[in-house]
């Protein structure tokens, strides 16, 4: 069994890098062309192909495409938004940042994905809007999901961080709300390091989401600097900095093209932790629910101290201990402080977020795992159980 020291500390998400991204990377630098440009449009076409839609928007995080969208779809001062508490902060910063009022709806205790049934408790006249997380990259019930909006009036923005390549039947996700947002940060399926994409469902939206994330300036400033003449612009907006680089493209446009391939890895790690940790006390994920593809983006299991015998928090130390990143996704949002004092968020109204929150734990999946490296992850979650 290897040993993995700690010079050889297997780095959570870890992404699989490979020499195209680096020959393109150096490109881009040979060429100095570093900022926005044509790598960007690119894969912002890429992008839209892989999915089978044609409004998209590469921007410098899920966040920037998240925050546009809700201004896209003009909410924003006493409008609220429904979401999950199962998520990262960033979904909930995006709903304050546009001046909405977010509220929370608990998952399923199963799928830990955002319970449509909690969703119809928490609308009232103020709602505008829902943002359901494809969570680790298993589909939101997005059938039921559109229902409650299509029947409410509300826009659906869906949150695809961890859900690139997941399908919900038959179709892709992000395809199905007004708007869909995805992350490409280091951890991610696809990375840039740091970078998202959005998608709408109307030509306007994605334009005006354009001039939001460059400033404000109508949309020639994107191409003001290309070699068709130099193109004035106007400020018709107070916008933001969400561009993103050539530089970030430059990866993201091979990471792409790997992108089944490295799914289909992801997809047998999966496999190989369930068949491993079968009759474990150990809270595995539910089964991939039919006629739906999973993104495998995360592989969480659950430490119930009573049935396990230690905490999670111990379980995550033996992990570290053994060299092995590990990762919390996540501790619910109401157990944060800023929550608790500006919206009085408690943490027993979201029982089951709360408990998934105190006992999650992420293993590594990542495509650039070595069958050594899971074996490894494997035979230390058993010594931490004590099987």
């Amino acid at each position: 069994m290897a040993n993995h020291a700690s010079k050889d500390f297997l780095v959570f998400g870890q992404p699989k890098i490979e020499q195209p991204e680096i020959d393109e990377v150096v490109d881009s630098m040979q060429k100095a062309w570093l900022g926005t440009g044509p790598k960007v449009a690119q894969f912002e076409q890429d992008f839209a192909r892989y999915k089978g839609v044609d409004h998209v928007a590469a921007l410098n995080s899920c966040t920037a495409a998240l925050h546009l969208s809700l201004l896209a779809a003009d909410i924003g001062p006493g409008d609220e938004v429904i979401t999950t508490p199962m998520t990262f902060c960033a979904t909930v910063n995006a709903i304050i940042h546009a001046g909405a009022t977010p509220v929370l709806a608990d998952i399923d205790p199963d799928t830990f994905n955002i319970s449509p049934e909690r969703i119809k408790e928490k609308i009232t006249s103020r709602t505008r809007a829902i943002v359901p997380v494809h969570f680790a990259g298993r589909p939101c019930n997005m059938e039921a999901i559109m229902a409650i909006a299509h029947a409410n009036g509300l826009k659906v923005i869906e949150d695809c961080a961890h859900a690139i390549e997941t399908e919900y039947h038959g179709r892709k996700t992000g395809t199905f709300g007004d708007f869909g947002c995805f992350s490409f940060y280091a951890t991610k399926n696809i990375t840039t390091g740091e970078g998202g994409m959005v998608i709408a469902q109307r030509e306007e939206d994605i334009e005006r989401i354009k001039v939001l994330g460059l400033h404000g300036m109508s949309k020639d400033a994107w191409n003001r600097f290309g070699d068709d003449g130099y193109k004035h612009y106007y400020v018709v907006e107070s916008g933001f900095k969400y561009n993103m680089m050539d530089l970030q493209a430059a990866i993201g446009i091979h990471q792409l093209k790997r992108i089944e391939s490295n799914w289909h890895r992801r997809s047998q790690i999966w496999s190989q932790y369930m068949q491993a940790f079968e009759g474990l006390p150990l809270g595995l994920p539910a089964c991939v629910e039919k006629d739906t593809r999973h993104g495998y983006h995360l592989f969480t299991v659950l430490i119930d101290q009573e049935k396990v015998g230690i905490s999670r928090d111990q379980f995550l130390s033996h992990m570290t201990e053994k060299s092995i990143g590990v990762g919390v996704h996540y501790l619910s949002l109401p157990e944060h402080p800023f929550y608790q004092k500006s919206y009085g968020w408690k943490t027993e109204d979201y029982p089951n977020a709360a408990l998934v929150g105190r006992q999650t734990v992420s293993l590594p999946i990542s495509a650039k795992l070595t069958q050594q490296d899971l074996d490894y992850v494997i035979q230390s979650v058993k010594n931490a159980i004590n099987f």
